[in-house]
């Protein structure tokens, strides 16, 4: 099918934007404004960089004579707190909110800049208080709580580095970080509440605790109110900590002045892949590319107000919870518990109750609501909404139809981002004038240049799978893996030089946009044809019985390798050998016969990370009786 707008014909399932979308973006001709950042990227960088505030502005925009290891804003001075805090107290922002947290229980608490900045203040000067200083590491294990932002404020306000641990972590991955980041103090909580339940934070970290060399305080916050073990000399409650005179009364508390390139944060990346690794970033870079990116393609206005449903325990949360949306000035939503809890309408509600207007979640959870249908988001006024976006992994094109038409009613664009860890920002998304096509993220955002390569590194033909590279530095890219710069090079940089492998495999259509299929371990080939697992997932998922599914391959006799399906069904829908024939022959119809899964086993869960990844390397080793190797990021 072709679609027409104009004079632009685009090729397949085409959703142009309306005339009043297009009018009110900040980037209103998307075109225009990547052909700047192509003529020349520096000056495109520069002027994007010169949107925030600096203590000293820098003498070179990058500095790549050392090529992996890219510096970006030489000789700048700043602090990503300057321009997440700082700068709005000095303004009319200082009383507009910065943050409504609605807690699983229905509790509500609100921070205005100039309350946030208070809170940040008073903490920043208990982390000074205990001895942490520039360069210190700060590990925060924490739930989905405002006291987690104000730790990772404080905690970049003062120069240090923190290593943020999702607060469902197992005793062992918590013990592992902790260990290897060297940490001075951590941050947590007595517990955190998910489906009515309560996960007991304190008692992990202090089993992590004693596999390790303990670090010297521990901060616990009250927040589920249980009995808990303080080790005294150790343990301190936050809540004392915040009422000591030494922070009661003193409410200031200076911004330490960095460099550009000096470290804000290490994070350990989801072992879907094997081994976390810690990634490193910087306050400079880090800071220009996660506004430019959050300001074009949410397109924020100061009357938005945004909710992103991620944990700020992953990339997305520091990103886009925490400063991309404060950098912006805007006003957040955060919500602690189950999208489920205690009914399936329980983000809808959120989104009504507070006139959410930008909503950004993952596949994984919206595939998720679908099973419950339309009708718990019926049940409210989702008017408020005016953008939709997806994140995580690629959203299947059934499920995007799903969010666009029973979420955003069918007149709110979906923002579909492809971006890492290791990216710091989205590095292929559209942007709100844009025309898309369910299932792709359209294409590089200014200032990014992208390529679809094969195995020697040459450009693939339109329409074929190769690896998805990155051809120019960006400012908020990964410096370094914390304290092993041979595996930054090698896993990044080695197979292709001058140019970053990203891990995922991709395809470019006519019209070039960028379709992503998978991690290039989530590759199958059979009888020599390469499928994606994305592809084939969405095949299952297309069927009105299936709310989710994955894929693998395993070895086969004759094929090669052989594809074994892994299906959840709908709520209503049975489990039997006619259902099973019929999936079969429905992948085969919407794939090709090659894609015929040779079995399909009927579950009740899947394997993921705790940011919803789906683990196939832990689905193969389970069908093969292998050993299932890392599952310190398997969610429980």
């Amino acid at each position: 099918m072709s679609a027409t707008k104009g004079n632009e014909i685009m090729k397949g399932e085409v959703y142009y934007p309306a005339p009043e979308i297009i009018a009110q973006a900040n980037v209103p001709d998307p075109e225009a404004a990547r052909r700047e950042a192509r003529e020349n990227p520096e000056a495109y960088w520069a002027r994007r960089a010169s949107e925030l505030d600096w203590y000293q502005k820098w003498e070179k925009v990058l500095d790549d004579a050392n090529p992996p290891f890219f510096k970006w804003f030489v000789g700048g001075k700043t602090n990503i707190v300057l321009n997440a805090i700082d700068r709005h107290v000095k303004t009319w922002r200082r009383n507009k909110l910065a943050l409504i947290w609605e807690g699983e229980k229905g509790e509500v608490r609100t921070f205005s800049y100039h309350a946030l900045a208070r809170e940040v203040c008073k903490f920043a000067n208990v982390l000074k208080s205990m001895g942490v200083v520039k360069g210190d590491r700060v590990t925060i294990y924490m739930p989905r709580i405002p006291e987690t932002v104000i730790a990772m404020l404080a905690t970049a306000k003062i120069g240090a580095v923190h290593s943020v641990v999702y607060g469902g972590f197992s005793v062992e991955a918590l013990h592992g970080r902790i260990e290897d980041s060297e940490s001075k103090v951590i941050v947590t909580a007595d517990g955190g509440r998910m489906n009515g339940k309560i996960v007991e934070l304190k008692k992990i970290v202090d089993e992590a605790l004693r596999r390790t060399a303990a670090p010297e305080n521990v901060v616990v916050i009250k927040h589920t109110g249980q009995e808990v073990n303080m080790e005294p000399g150790r343990d301190f409650w936050f809540h004392e900590l915040m009422a000591l005179p030494l922070t009661r009364n003193n409410m200031r508390c200076e911004t330490e002045v960095m460099d550009a390139e000096d470290p804000l944060f290490i994070l350990y990346t989801s072992g879907t892949t094997g081994k976390p690794k810690a990634i490193l970033h910087t306050h400079g870079g880090y800071a220009v590319g996660v506004h430019a990116t959050f300001i074009d393609v949410f397109d924020i206005k100061e009357e938005d107000r945004w909710w992103c449903t991620a944990d700020p325990g992953w990339i997305t949360g520091h990103s886009y919870i925490v400063y991309a949306p404060l950098i912006a000035g805007a006003t957040s939503v955060m919500y602690e518990g189950a999208p489920t809890y205690p009914y399936p309408d329980r983000w809808w509600g959120i989104i009504e109750k507070y006139g959410v207007s930008v909503f950004y979640s993952t596949p994984t959870a919206i595939r998720g609501l679908m099973r419950f249908g339309p009708a718990w988001p019926n049940r409210h006024d989702l008017s408020s909404l005016r953008l939709l976006g997806s994140v995580g992994e690629p959203i299947n094109p059934e499920a995007w139809r799903w969010f666009h038409k029973h979420i955003g009613k069918e007149r709110c664009p979906i923002m579909d981002t492809w971006w890492q860890t290791e990216t710091g920002g989205f590095m292929i998304a559209p942007m709100p004038a844009m025309p898309l096509k369910p299932g792709s993220g359209t294409k590089p955002l200014p200032g990014i240049e992208a390529d679809v390569v094969d195995e020697q590194g040459k450009p693939v033909k339109t329409g074929d799978e190769g690896f998805l590279v990155l051809k120019r530095p960006w400012p908020s890219m990964v410096r370094t893996v914390y304290k092993d710069p041979e595996r930054y090079v090698e896993t990044y940089w080695s197979k292709y030089p001058g140019l970053y492998l990203a891990g995922d495999s991709a395809r470019k259509d006519e019209d070039g946009y960028f379709w992503i299929i998978g991690r290039v371990d989530d590759v199958i080939k059979v009888s020599g044809y390469r499928l994606g697992t994305a592809e084939l997932e969405s095949a299952l998922v297309s069927h009105p019985s299936v709310a989710e599914a994955a894929v693998i391959g395993l070895p086969h006799e004759i094929k090669g390798v052989a594809i074994h399906a892994y299906v959840i069904l709908r709520t209503g829908a049975v489990a039997n050998d006619a259902l099973m024939e019929q999936l079969k022959q429905h992948v085969a119809h919407e794939v090709g016969p090659i894609a015929k899964p040779e079995t399909i086993e009927f579950v009740a869960s899947l394997p993921k990370t705790r940011s919803g990844k789906i683990m196939r390397r832990v689905l193969k080793a389970r069908a093969q009786g292998m050993d299932e190797g890392d599952l310190t990021t398997l969610e429980e």
